[in-house]
């Protein structure tokens, strides 16, 4: 799904645009409830076309300008008027942003948007767009709400690694040409990064002269700099739109440009850059598929290790040798930590990316991390469930000390709380 900047803003701002649309007229009131995880994504990214970081702006455009047929491209509407119009809506006091406690899903949003008498709720819950509850005033119009959560695996069908491999190399290209709009779109984003200074301008960096005299001018460089300028652009709020996986920018990001940027240098035609991207994008949507949406592991490690073995099929190898390169992946790469969405996130798109490089010229010369290493099995199903344990249940406390030191920083010089709302 195409997403204009961070997708946990604009999944906040699409509830409250539907939940101003189920009210009929502007809200004079809007109080927005959300889990940890999302709170801990919206905190330090920038929001589309105002050049602010935070949810205060989301919530207010969403209710002013946004439209929630656009999905997550709801605020692509945004104007410098309605910016300014936004930023008075919230100096009024009209926005309240705070936890809901006692839930077990990870992405969930509520939304209540009041003028005069009336109110409207909007619930979304499991992903980005998915509208579980909505209703005005004692109408209820929609209820799914559902007593177990969506990122837990017992709803999720059977896959495993092989059958996601035997289904991108078998499935007739025409079938699966979609995938190739996550390529125009993603290294268009990463293009007009390179013109601007966006966040921390990695990708831009990684093409100047210095850069190029330690990483050399190689088809590695070219990777780490169309990533992480994508990157650095959509972190920093650029209107740029970009192709999503499983709810993330980042993650669709990091699972479309290495392999785009490799296939073009290695001269792969272009069913083979097809079945690649499918079976990068699928290999991260089977590992999120027990991980869960949102975690306290980065999701662009997840995504590389998509990347990584999209490139190895490119580089020749078979399923055995992709087995290897996922394997190696989650033996670097595991208990990377999630701290929320930000421009720094640049730095670890190009560390997960440039490991899926590594991972994948390992893999084509037969090298594996062995079971008797870490938390690596035979099986490398078992090794990709034995991560997502990690990611979902072990790390459940990290998060909640992440987002502790995340909202209890103080402003240097004079001891108060930043408020990140």
């Amino acid at each position: 799904m195409p997403a204009i900047g961070c997708t946990e803003p604009a999944a906040v701002a699409l509830c409250v645009a539907k939940a101003t649309e189920i009210l009929g007229r502007k809200p004079d009131k809007i109080t927005v409830l959300l889990s940890a995880n999302v709170l801990k994504n919206a905190m330090g990214v920038g929001i589309p076309g105002t050049g602010m970081i935070g949810l205060s702006i989301a919530v207010a455009l969403g209710a002013l300008t946004g439209k929630s047929r656009y999905q997550l491209e709801v605020l692509r509407d945004s104007t410098p008027e309605a910016v300014e119009a936004a930023r008075r809506f919230i100096d009024q006091k009209r926005v309240s942003i705070s936890l809901k406690n006692g839930i077990r899903e990870k992405l969930y949003i509520e939304v209540a948007c009041k003028a005069g008498a009336s109110e409207a709720v909007a619930i979304i819950a499991g992903g980005h767009t998915s509208f579980v509850y909505m209703a005005r005033d004692a109408a209820v119009i929609l209820n799914r709400q559902r007593t177990v959560s969506a990122d837990e695996t017992e709803e999720a069908p059977e896959l495993s690694l092989r059958k996601v491999y035997d289904f991108a190399l078998s499935t007739p290209p025409d079938d699966i040409r979609f995938i190739l709009e996550t390529a125009r779109l993603n290294k268009l984003a990463a293009e007009q990064s390179f013109q601007g200074e966006y966040g921390h301008a990695l990708g831009k960096m990684l093409r100047g002269n210095r850069e190029r005299a330690v990483l050399g001018d190689t088809v590695f460089s070219r990777i780490l700099s169309y990533t992480s300028g994508a990157c650095d652009a959509r972190m920093a709020g650029a209107m740029i739109p970009v192709m999503s996986n499983s709810g993330s920018g980042n993650q669709g990001i990091s699972a479309t440009l290495p392999v785009v940027i490799y296939a073009e240098e290695n001269g792969n035609t272009e069913e083979e850059l097809i079945r690649a991207l499918m079976l990068s994008h699928l290999t991260v949507i089977y590992i999120k598929q027990s991980l869960g949406r949102l975690s306290a592991l980065c999701g662009c490690v997840v995504a590389a290790t998509g990347s990584s073995c999209g490139i190895t099929w490119l580089m020749g190898g078979k399923y055995e040798q992709i087995a290897f390169a996922v394997q190696n992946m989650i033996a670097n790469l595991t208990g990377m930590i999630c701290d929320g969405a930000k421009p720094s996130c640049a730095l670890k798109v190009a560390s997960g990316v440039s490991t899926a490089v590594l991972s994948a010229m390992m893999a084509m010369k037969d090298k594996c991390v062995s079971s008797v290493e870490g938390i690596i099995d035979e099986d490398v199903d078992q090794s990709i469930r034995n991560l997502t344990k990690i990611g979902s249940q072990a790390m459940n406390e990290t998060d909640r000390m992440v987002l502790d030191i995340m909202t209890g920083k103080e402003s240097a010089g004079d001891g108060k709380k930043k408020n990140h709302f």
